[in-house]
């Protein structure tokens, strides 16, 4: 039997959400990565964690427009349809179900696996593993594999079986993984301002070694995957209490916390240690300036912790994925996928089908990252970041169609926050080309050899789409051929 899914979540929650799902591991981590690309130029990583706020956030803005547009079941999937047209709702959909959540959702379910055992391993160094810690056994070992199935599971369960308890468990984690940040963020300001070894003026005034070619770029493409997952909030569009009010109000809220928050920590980081110290190892040496060698040891499991709070979001989306697609009669089988359990209130099919995807798209990372020997030879790509550029490509025809049909709106609404939008959109895709792309080519290129990344990736997208799409026309296809003696209509009133 069909029914409609509750609308059991606040405001809190929805903020929670969206912070919770943005900042995962690689907070605690892009510091190092920024100084990196900037050669020790603190000023000019602020300027690229601004920039890359900006591009989320004007994204944000025209989300937050349209949630108070259209409603319908997922958010992102009704904008596509409401603005594009069904068939590119469906190509959307189709792409988050396929793709999208469980791809991310399987690289998170192995973070959260390899920073807890770091963590473990950092409290009791005899621990045993069959691949010994500084031989990689945290990231490839047995024990890394195993407690990644088991995060995946718990994951599911605890999604499919409680959703209340999924956002509870949101909540929870969020605030936990904002205490090493805030503490940083406040503490480290200070004593970089105030102490007698207080390094902030000196580092701020930095001007790094000299490089080639354009540094902020680099920066910038680095600090938009730390931006990336705030969309999957808007998966429970049609689970959310007053979403027309609620949904806009989370994203921005949330998002304006989340460039905060970096902003300050990465500021605050730059006062625990001096830059040459971060750049070689990272955010770790100024908490263990600031805070002594056993908070180091703790902030491996808030990191761990942080994982575990964005995989918790990512399977909330991955859970309804198809669901999204099913409850307007398309794909394979919406009949079965579109059905929701009278007691968890819960698709449960749908959810299913989203834990197997899990499944193979861990098998894909696996044996194309983490395997001694790719795998699957020219077809293995990052799959945590290059789905994530896709949604950015994904976005741009939903923005010229908004500010084609959006007449009843001002035109900053209409023009000017779409089009910032939709530039932020297309640097995220011309990052891609060139990091996974033409850098990756001429460095094969430079050896003798050859690789293209995003080519490979781009052929998987497409087999996938028509894959979906020959659903999507038998579906329009069954609707059009009537009904034979052997499958009666239903009765008046029957579903």
């Amino acid at each position: 039997m069909e029914h409609k899914l509750e609308r059991k979540y606040g405001l809190f929650t929805a903020i929670c959400l969206v912070v919770g799902i943005v900042i995962g591991s690689g907070v605690f981590f892009k510091a190092q990565t920024i100084l990196q690309k900037t050669e020790g130029n603190m000023p000019l990583g602020i300027i690229a964690w601004v920039i890359g706020g900006l591009i989320m956030l004007v994204s944000i803005l025209t989300f937050a427009t349209m949630a108070q547009k259209y409603e319908k079941v997922n958010g992102i999937v009704d904008y596509a349809e409401a603005t594009v047209g069904s068939r590119y709702g469906y190509f959307v959909g189709w792409f988050m179900t396929a793709i999208y959540y469980p791809s991310l959702t399987s690289v998170l379910c192995w973070l959260s696996a390899r920073y807890t055992l770091v963590f473990i391993t950092s409290c009791w160094p005899n621990f045993p593993l069959v691949i010994p810690a500084e031989q990689g056994g945290c990231v490839i070992g047995p024990e890394c594999i195993a407690l990644m199935m088991l995060f995946l599971c718990c994951a599911y369960f605890i999604n499919a079986i409680s959703p209340k308890l999924a956002g509870k468990f949101q909540t929870t984690t969020t605030i936990i993984k904002l205490i090493p940040l805030l503490l940083m963020a406040v503490v480290g300001i200070i004593v970089g301002l105030v102490s007698d070894q207080g390094v902030l003026l000196e580092n701020m005034a930095n001007p790094g070694a000299e490089t080639t070619g354009n540094p902020l770029f680099g920066a910038i493409v680095a600090t938009a995957f730390a931006y990336e997952g705030w969309i999957i909030a808007t998966s429970i569009n049609a689970e959310l209490k007053d979403a027309k009010r609620n949904l806009p109000i989370a994203l921005i809220a949330g998002g304006i916390i989340i460039v905060a928050i970096y902003l300050f920590y990465y500021i605050g980081v730059a006062g625990g240690a001096t830059v040459e110290d971060l750049m070689n190892d990272g955010a770790t040496t100024a908490y263990l300036n600031i805070f002594g060698g056993a908070f180091g040891n703790i902030l491996n499991l808030f990191v761990a912790i942080s994982c575990m709070g964005t995989l918790n979001g990512l399977m909330l989306g991955c859970t309804r994925g198809i669901y999204a697609v099913a409850t307007r009669g398309e794909g394979p089988h919406p009949e079965m996928f579109r059905q929701v359990d009278k007691v968890t209130n819960m698709p449960n099919n749908a959810s299913i089908l989203g834990l197997l995807l899990c499944g193979f798209w861990f098998l894909f990372f696996y044996g194309s990252n983490l395997a001694a020997f790719g795998w699957f030879g020219l077809f293995s790509f990052d799959s945590s970041e290059l789905p994530i550029v896709t949604i950015y490509a994904l976005y741009i025809p939903i923005y010229l169609m908004f500010m084609k049909k959006a007449t009843d709106l001002s035109f900053t609404r209409r023009y000017l926050i779409p089009a910032l939008g939709l530039i932020g959109s297309v640097f995220m895709v011309f990052a891609a080309i060139y990091a996974h792309g033409i850098q990756p080519y001429l460095a094969a290129k430079a050896n003798g050899g050859f690789a293209c990344p995003i080519v490979f990736y781009l052929i998987l997208f497409a087999v996938v789409l028509v894959w979906g799409l020959a659903h999507y026309k038998n579906r329009q296809a069954d609707a059009r051929t009537p009904q034979t003696s052997a499958e009666p209509a239903p009765e008046a009133g029957q579903k």
